[in-house]
């Protein structure tokens, strides 16, 4: 998965938008103002954080040497995936979405029925 596929996938989930809240290099998706995803665009290879249920985030780091604790976040929430192609795009695609439906979950359900989570 390169930037712009990413970019185009997190940018396909209700209520996703983008920004550079901490500086010009980092690039943030949030949904709701809650972060699901984050990337710096000068890392090579393209690196991304995700939100992970924490026993889940264990268990994908002994399966993945790609997938290590986040760096700069909780790392028992949060994972770093590094695409260096050892994983396929359905499998990294599968990990965004838990990320985003793990914020749509802690949303207030006053937010959710109203936005139509």
């Amino acid at each position: 998965m390169n930037l712009e596929e990413l970019r185009d996938y997190c940018l396909t989930k209700k209520g996703a938008e983008e920004s550079f809240p901490f500086d010009n290099e980092t690039l943030v998706f949030k949904v709701e103002g809650k972060m699901f995803l984050l990337l710096s665009l000068n890392s090579k290879p393209l690196r991304f954080n995700v939100k992970c249920e924490p026993n889940r985030a264990i268990e994908l780091r002994e399966m993945y040497p790609c997938v290590i604790p986040a760096y700069h976040m909780n790392k028992r929430h949060w994972n770093t995936i590094i695409c260096n192609d050892t994983v396929p795009k359905k499998v990294l695609s599968s990990w965004i979405d838990d990320s985003y439906s793990l914020v749509i979950t802690s949303l207030s359900a006053k937010i959710r029925k109203l936005k139509g989570y």
